[in-house]
């Protein structure tokens, strides 16, 4: 047995992953008996969290100490990569990588492979990992988390083949009423350009969104697209004096944050930690039709009937009293797009929504998502680096770099 061995552990949603990573990381269990009493260290969007607090509460710059920029500010693959620099910086006995490719743009999941090739031969490695084609190359030994339980694998190919059949025959649920729209252009981005201190982020942007397009969004790692699309959503101050009109107001013209927001229906994963408290299915879905974290008014009989027909189409109708939490991360995400939609706003924008999903759940996602865009008049915004098997958009806009900052192409799907 060679002195640095490497793991590969498939995760399904129903996996007990922190758990199990807190155990590789304090006690590791027999079959990983080569670790005990060695330093790990987790490449992991869960790892960041408490460097983001830190900086937060103490000005304490540990990720980013080489930039003024902050590290809540960064895209989450620039997080991600100034993660890596720490982990190797410290040199730990092994790394556990959690789903090391989401975030990451095509070309730095490349350079990623390198890096981790290199390091191999001095660091001991346990890949987490939910899609089959994700595994590094030179992993030969491998497991698959169910619940707590690890189950050896005899080969790297376990994984079935996705079969999204869930609402093939069912209609997509109407909307209680319409949200008025001022007409078929939704956003008009007139030459936008863009600037953190002397750093150029976006450059002569123009970009029109219509009703009922399927848009994708992509870019490498630090191109832009978080910042666009605050800028659209009315979250980022740096859309105030552009050639930004969104919904026919202009911004800055006097519309609200609000104004804005309630025509916009938007998930992005770590927006389930909002929702830390006991929340039921049936409500989860209602809140979205009053817009707030959790339901504080009693919903009427035709609230709560479109809620069940969304129940009833992602095939958790049975579950509609149970507790948000207690469902796998594959269904959570289901009710969390659902949720976004049941409003049918004007735009929907789903930012890295399949990020840490396994091929199945994904699969159903993106199924979900198709299905949405051939039945209503949403425009959606789909935001992802991965390229994701069976996703249907339209058009594509594409950010491309630049000294001057992030140009932008558009790209007709066949």
């Amino acid at each position: 047995m060679g002195q640095h061995q490497h793991w590969a552990v498939y995760i399904a949603n129903n996996s007990d992953k922190e758990g199990f990573i807190e155990r590789l990381l304090s006690s590791p269990p027999p079959e990983f008996e080569l670790l005990k009493g060695k330093r790990g260290a987790l490449f992991s969007t869960l790892a960041l969290l408490p460097f983001i607090e830190e900086e937060a509460r103490h000005d304490a710059k540990i990720l980013t100490s080489h930039t003024a920029q902050s590290l809540l500010s960064f895209s989450s693959g620039e997080r991600k990569k100034a993660l890596l620099g720490y982990v190797l910086e410290i040199q730990p006995d092994f790394i556990i990588l959690d789903n090391p490719w989401d975030n990451l743009d095509s070309a730095y999941q490349k350079e990623l492979r390198e890096i981790l090739h290199s390091v191999s031969k001095d660091t001991s490695l346990v890949q987490l990992l939910a899609r089959k084609i994700d595994i590094l190359a030179f992993i030969k030994i491998y497991y698959r988390l169910q619940g707590s339980e690890l189950i050896a694998e005899e080969s790297a190919t376990h994984v079935s083949d996705p079969s999204p059949t869930r609402w093939a025959d069912q209609p997509l649920p109407e909307a209680i009423e319409a949200i008025p729209s001022p007409g078929e252009l939704l956003v008009q981005c007139r030459n936008i350009s863009v600037r953190y201190g002397n750093r150029p982020i976006l450059h002569s942007i123009n970009w029109d969104i219509h009703i009922n397009e399927f848009w994708q969004l992509s870019g490498p790692n630090g191109s832009g697209k978080s910042t666009l699309l605050t800028m659209i959503t009315g979250d980022n101050t740096k859309a105030y004096g552009q050639e930004l009109t969104i919904f026919g107001q202009k911004k800055g013209s006097g519309e609200s944050v609000w104004d804005i927001k309630k025509k916009i229906g938007y998930f992005t994963p770590t927006m389930t930690d909002r929702f830390s408290g006991y929340h039921s299915l049936q409500n989860m879905l209602l809140s979205g039709l009053v817009d707030s974290v959790g339901l504080y008014v009693q919903p009427s009989e035709i609230q709560l009937r479109v809620a069940r027909e969304w129940l009833r189409l992602i095939g958790i109708y049975e579950k509609r009293d149970c507790n948000f939490h207690d469902l796998s991360m594959g269904n959570q995400r289901l009710i969390m797009c659902a949720r976004a939609m049941i409003k049918h706003p004007p735009l929907l924008i789903l930012d890295e929504p399949t990020a840490g999903l396994d091929d199945e759940s994904a699969a159903l996602f993106v199924s979900l998502v198709n299905k949405m865009a051939a039945e209503s008049r949403s425009a959606i915004l789909f935001v992802s680096h991965r390229e994701e098997p069976g996703l249907k958009p339209q058009l594509e806009f594409r950010l491309e770099m630049s000294d001057q900052g992030s140009t932008g192409r558009v790209i007709r799907q066949r």
